[in-house]
């Protein structure tokens, strides 16, 4: 049996972990169980000031660029509305500063949701800080052009919406490879010396039913290996 990849992900800071006594460093279970029924062995990592992204990521073989809070709008130059919830300048920090490492080191990367604006802001894009339709428990198909760049089988792919923010101006470098019937971005290849593709969807939702989800993770591990 080859040696599972090690994808490496941020964890998120929560205070309502009610096994603990203290408040918490999570990631998602339907994140990680996808990753390891494609393959993988993921591993949930502290956001850190300050971080060696170099030191921290030695002997890690895939990044997973994962959901959560909002981002702070002024890293891309505007006030944040009412309706920013969930921004933690650490967590930004530790995102940000991981993103931009692996992208230039060709490390091979899946962003999702959260992680996607991440990217796009890190390339110089912005967002939209809270969608006039909305787009939280909706389900919906995306037509993706280079479908099988991201271990689908097929070109309309359905998938499991969760967010109340979107890309707006895209950043340099970034592909918009699908929309939603909306015309919102939900499908981005992105520009780097590895394997990288970004989508808004929560592809960990259904990915235990579905073999276009289950693909998009065990495309990442794929790529791992290599």
């Amino acid at each position: 049996m080859s040696v599972r990849p090690r994808i490496a992900l941020i964890g998120r800071f929560t205070n309502t972990a009610s096994a603990l006594r203290y408040g918490g460093v999570v990631s998602s279970r339907a994140l990680l169980e996808s990753l390891w029924d494609a393959g993988a062995d993921p591993i949930t990592l502290l956001a850190a000031a300050e971080s060696d992204w170099k030191q921290r990521l030695q002997g890690y073989q895939g990044v997973l660029l994962a959901g959560g809070g909002d981002i702070n709008p002024a890293r891309y130059g505007q006030e944040p509305d009412a309706s920013v919830y969930d921004v933690d300048d650490l967590q930004d920090e530790s995102d940000f500063g991981m993103t931009e490492y692996v992208l230039q080191q060709g490390i091979p990367t899946l962003a999702v949701c959260r992680g996607l604006h991440v990217v796009n802001v890190v390339r110089g894009g912005t967002l939209i800080q809270d969608m006039p339709e909305n787009h939280r428990h909706v389900v919906q198909e995306v037509k993706v052009s280079d479908y099988e760049s991201f271990g689908f089988t097929s070109e309309l792919v359905a998938t499991s919406c969760y967010h109340h923010q979107a890309i707006d101006k895209l950043g340099s470098g970034l592909e918009v490879l699908g929309r939603g019937p909306d015309g919102t971005i939900e499908a981005v290849g992105i520009e780097s010396t590895g394997w990288a593709r970004g989508v808004q969807w929560h592809p960990e939702d259904t990915a235990k039913s579905d073999a276009n989800q289950h693909g998009l993770f065990a495309r990442l591990v794929k790529e791992a290996r290599a």
